[in-house]
């Protein structure tokens, strides 16, 4: 699907006065300056996905680093895993950034969706007032009524030899009967101070920045850049029995002790055995 721009004319956003539309022109002046991260921020009122059309751009050298691509709404996002991911107009953050981490090695690259799964949940923090956590390896939980909820994921992919697309979606106002499942949640019904998008989307942006800034001045050590220790203390997966569905229909259950220099979560089995887990799905368990 070719994206349409946010400034064509179509009255039907302004059909739910609760879910008024971004005003990229402010985001711009606000995001884009000398010497900063973002170089570029373009929103479209509707796309099939970000990611696969800033993937595109990259590949075609026709986006800069630096580059961000917000949806008002997308027909064909992706999660991990291939699932899809749908949310009706205006009613979240939909978006991609192009990364091109020249100066870290490659085999690092794969801290950068935990990376952001930080910078969401810091600037989230700041802007909507909510304790928010991560799930392993980027899923961002929200508590509603006691009970945990998905109500944000990320997806990094390849673009080119020398880029990183991530693509981050967050569920805002979508109410109740709006939830595609009953394990899903939004900032809205876990009680965010504010659910207008675009300071919302200002905060993410820049704690994003931030977070990788530090990482590429560490040369993407984790360690060094505070990033492990930032992660381990956000993620409601440390501490928890989960079970790890693996490729090949294998399955792993254990206690998650620890997220390793690669990204990795550790487990440790029944058996005594501390198994890192690299992909996969995670399964937070319910104790006995």
């Amino acid at each position: 699907m070719t994206p349409r721009d946010a400034s064509d004319g179509n009255d039907s956003r302004w059909s739910d006065l609760d879910r008024p539309p971004l005003n990229a022109a402010a985001l711009r002046r606000a995001l884009v300056r000398e010497g900063g991260l973002w170089t570029e921020v373009e929103v479209v009122q509707q796309t099939g996905s970000t990611n696969s059309d800033l993937v595109a751009r990259a590949v075609g050298d026709k986006a800069a680093e630096g580059a961000v691509l917000v949806a008002e709404e997308q027909s064909a996002g992706r999660g991990r895993l291939d699932r899809q991911w749908t949310a009706p107009a205006r009613s979240g953050l939909f978006f991609s950034v192009l990364l091109r981490p020249s100066d870290v090695p490659v085999a690092r690259w794969g801290w950068l969706p935990l990376l952001t799964g930080v910078a969401v949940a810091t600037g989230l923090a700041r802007a909507a007032g909510l304790d928010t956590a991560l799930k392993w390896p980027n899923d961002l939980l929200v508590t509603i009524g006691g009970e945990e909820r998905k109500a944000g994921g990320i997806l990094a992919e390849r673009a080119g030899d020398d880029g990183v697309v991530v693509g981050v979606g967050i569920n805002v106002t979508l109410r109740a009967e709006e939830l595609p499942v009953p394990q899903a949640g939004s900032l809205a019904l876990a009680g965010a101070v504010t659910t207008d998008r675009d300071p919302l989307l200002r905060a993410v942006l820049r704690s994003l920045e931030d977070w990788y800034g530090r990482w590429r001045a560490a040369g993407g050590d984790p360690a060094a850049s505070g990033l492990q220790e930032a992660y381990a203390a956000g993620c409601a997966t440390l501490g928890r029995t989960v079970r790890a569905e693996l490729p090949g229909d294998r399955s792993i259950v254990g206690e998650a002790v620890a997220v390793d220099g690669d990204g990795r979560l550790v487990l440790a089995t029944g058996e005594g055995v501390q198994e890192p887990v690299g992909a996969g799905d995670i399964v937070h368990l319910r104790p006995a």
